[in-house]
């Protein structure tokens, strides 16, 4: 068998969103575009793409309903670092900070309007650092550029104050936006949480473990079963991938924090969820 090229089908909910997510923040070309269905493509070794919209009837009756998910659309790239600190400034929606894996695997990941997982990957030497050497200085070499390359690349302080447009109003509960990915953090995500006395949140699932602290009044935690009551002062530890579901038994507030990476999962519905005020 010999591949000539290699093409990855996705069907989502909205082509045109996922269309102009790609070919903004990842330089995919439309080659073919109609009425619920576009076809990508670049010039390099990329894997060409194409957009299908559910329900078409291109599609086999038994998967025009299905969507693109639990799926990860990986590209191995050079200058891993510039591409992360292009499209953050950009505003892509990155779900995943920049990490190095311990078997030499550098990566981040971005999530498209309709939850395609979008994963840029580098590969170095396990044990190695990520930046090629710097040559041998001798005794006549000038260091005042490389001292100044270590200074602007060295981790910096982020002050963040709670905005309008890091808020999230749901039937249930508001969340402001803290420390996330798209406000300066690289790990950790971090939130508010006020509920009116008698909201009750769905159920559901998260993929991190979170922590959260109430500042006001109470919440009752439903969690595997198990239901605690937390008062004002007090901490709960939520397990990862455990359905749980919060009620406020009175007015209340939290703070809360986890892995910015994380996603949410909904008992009874396909696919994953980010959370808007933790990206």
């Amino acid at each position: 068998m010999n591949v000539s090229t290699s093409t990855l089908s996705l069907t989502v909910a909205d082509v045109d969103a996922s269309r102009e997510f790609l070919t903004t923040h990842l330089g995919y070309q439309v080659a073919m575009a109609a009425d619920g269905f576009a076809s990508l493509t670049r010039e390099d070794a990329a894997v060409d793409i194409v957009l299908l919209s559910r329900g078409t009837e291109v599609l086999p009756p038994e998967q025009r309903d299905q969507q693109a998910a639990g799926l990860i659309l990986a590209l191995t790239v050079t200058d891993l670092a510039a591409e992360e600190a292009r499209l953050r400034a950009a505003g892509a929606p990155i779900t995943m900070p920049l990490r190095e894996e311990p078997w030499g695997e550098r990566l981040f990941q971005l999530t498209d309007p309709n939850g395609v997982v979008v994963q840029l990957v580098e590969w170095v030497t396990p044990g190695t650092s990520s930046h090629t050497p710097d040559t041998p200085d001798t005794d006549d070499t000038d260091d005042t550029d490389d001292t100044r390359t270590e200074q602007e690349e060295a981790p910096t302080v982020h002050v963040i104050s709670p905005s309008d447009e890091a808020v999230t109003v749901s039937p249930n509960a508001t969340m402001t936006g803290l420390a996330a990915p798209s406000r300066g953090s690289a790990e950790l995500s971090t939130w508010t949480v006020e509920m009116a006395a008698g909201a009750t949140g769905p159920e559901h699932t998260i993929s991190r473990e979170q922590v959260w602290t109430v500042t006001a009044g109470s919440l009752e935690v439903t969690c595997a079963g198990r239901t605690e009551k937390v008062a004002a002062g007090q901490t709960v530890v939520l397990p990862p991938d455990l359905v749980r579901q919060v009620h406020a038994p009175e007015a209340a507030e939290a703070h809360v924090a986890m892995r910015a990476d994380a996603h949410a999962t909904v008992p009874g519905t396909e696919g994953t969820r980010t959370l808007p005020w933790a990206e």
